[in-house]
């Protein structure tokens, strides 16, 4: 008699499954179209409307504040409702704000005032499009493959940086700044329509409907966070590093141009060469932790990734000299950065219980991001105080308190496997742990589990 087939690599099955892929292509184009924005948004406010560093912070101060205004309550929600209805809303809402002021700026009606309404709505309904893409995954594929998920969705964020920045800068130089938002608004259109066509339901789950009940569940999610060692590390450094990289990018953006005068396209590929190098930190971080250890793949991908910022206020020289070597440092800020980004995922969805994905990952984003709005401010005011070059060699050198908070926490100690929700941590003086395992498995499954994080 014949032996059955041998089963499908995880992988392999993984690609197999329709939903995930319309999930993937979604989040992708979603991800095209917010990074295409991050640079056409702030080329437009420069270059056409002569903004100076300080308005430049307000504006993306603008743009991040939902995150610190609307997570806590986003993640609250997310957990009540179905998330796939949060996704196709929130993308339907940016095409449409996107849209509107691609029609505004080509009729030379987009002034600062309005630029920052826009940047605003998109702001908050990206918040809610991040919080629910992160919870329905959970809810899409089976736990063993959730770090091979992550890996996934953070490699198409990584192929949208290398795009996104390129793209924007490119059809703001050639063309004009209402095609760059025009082309944002359509990237958001085909993620309605993929996520639309994903089968599977998920269940209706029950409505918080008194005020306090929302106050009380998110109340459930900080105390849950602040009370793991691990994840509430997660949430320090990830407050530290948002906040530096907020005023780093702020005088970033604007020393590009002015400091080393390069065009909108150059600005555009030195962003770019952010992707390639998230997407080789994406394929590492799907290998790194179950070789070396999960704590010091955190640790040591994010002293690479945000200490080489430190050379950029020294370069000097021609153009295509500068931009040859701001590719270099990208490539391996994005290469570090990610690393950084899929394996705190995958260590804060193997500390959570399924019930409070939602709430746990808008607590860290709250952390984190929620202090980029502040973190803009500040970059705009060492700019004007200090100058763009030592602005920006201070800003880059704060980003290395995260590293520093994670090498002296929990985090530092997770080995190769990941324990379960309720689970203890590793202690020093624990033995090495065993061979990899599929993060989540450690109890053969039974039990229930849970960014950005742009950032660490």
């Amino acid at each position: 008699m014949a032996s059955p087939p041998p089963p499908a690599p995880r992988t392999t099955a993984l690609w197999r499954d329709a939903d995930f892929r319309r999930l993937w292509f979604g989040q992708s184009a979603s991800q095209l179209g917010e990074h295409t924005g991050l640079v056409v948004l702030p080329l437009l406010a420069v270059l056409a409307l002569d903004v100076d560093a300080g308005r430049l912070g307000v504006l993306r101060a603008v743009g991040q504040a939902p995150v610190l205004l609307l997570s806590l309550l986003v993640g609250a929600w997310v957990d009540r409702w179905r998330t796939l209805t949060v996704l196709v809303v929130a993308d339907a809402g940016r095409a449409v704000v996107l849209g509107v002021a691609a029609v505004a700026c080509a009729f030379g009606l987009l002034g600062l005032p309005a630029l920052l309404v826009a940047a605003f709505a998109v702001g908050a309904l990206s918040v809610f499009f991040d919080v629910a893409y992160q919870a329905s995954l959970v809810r899409l594929v089976p736990r063993d493959q959730l770090l091979r998920g992550n890996s996934a969705l953070e490699g198409s964020r990584s192929a949208a940086q290398i795009g996104g920045p390129a793209l924007g800068g490119a059809l703001v130089s050639l063309f004009s700044a209402a095609v760059g938002v025009a082309a944002g608004a359509a990237f958001f259109v085909l993620s309605f329509v993929s996520v639309r066509r994903i089968r599977r339901r998920e269940p209706v789950p029950g409505r918080a409907g008194a005020p306090d009940r929302v106050g009380r569940r998110i109340r459930e999610g900080v105390r849950f966070v602040a009370g793991d060692p691990a994840l509430r590390t997660v949430g320090l450094a990830s407050a530290a590093f948002q906040f530096f990289l907020a005023a780093s990018m702020t005088v970033y953006l604007v020393l590009l141009p002015r400091e080393l005068h390069l065009s909108g396209a150059a600005v555009g590929l030195a962003l770019a060469a952010t992707g390639p190098g998230a997407l080789v930190g994406s394929l590492l971080a799907a290998r790194l932790p179950g070789r070396f250890g999960h704590g010091a793949v955190l640790v040591g991908g994010a002293l690479v990734g945000d200490g080489v910022m430190l050379c950029v206020p020294a370069l000097h020289g021609p153009a295509p000299l500068v931009v040859a070597a701001l590719v270099a440092v990208n490539f391996l800020f994005g290469a570090g950065g990610q690393l950084v980004n899929v394996t705190v995922m995958a260590v804060r969805q193997a500390l959570t219980p399924d019930g409070m994905q939602g709430r746990v990952a808008a607590t860290i984003t709250f952390a984190g991001m929620g202090t980029a709005p502040l973190g803009s401010l500040f970059g705009g005011f060492l700019a004007q105080s200090w100058g763009l070059r030592p602005a920006l060699f201070a800003a880059a050198a704060g980003m290395l308190l995260s590293p520093v908070l994670m090498a002296l926490s929990p985090l530092a100690r997770l080995g190769r496997t990941l324990p379960g929700p309720g689970l203890p941590l590793p202690g020093p003086s624990l033995p090495p742990v065993g061979p990899e395992r599929p993060a989540g498995t450690e109890d053969g499954g039974a039990t229930a589990r849970t960014p950005e994080v742009t950032g660490d």
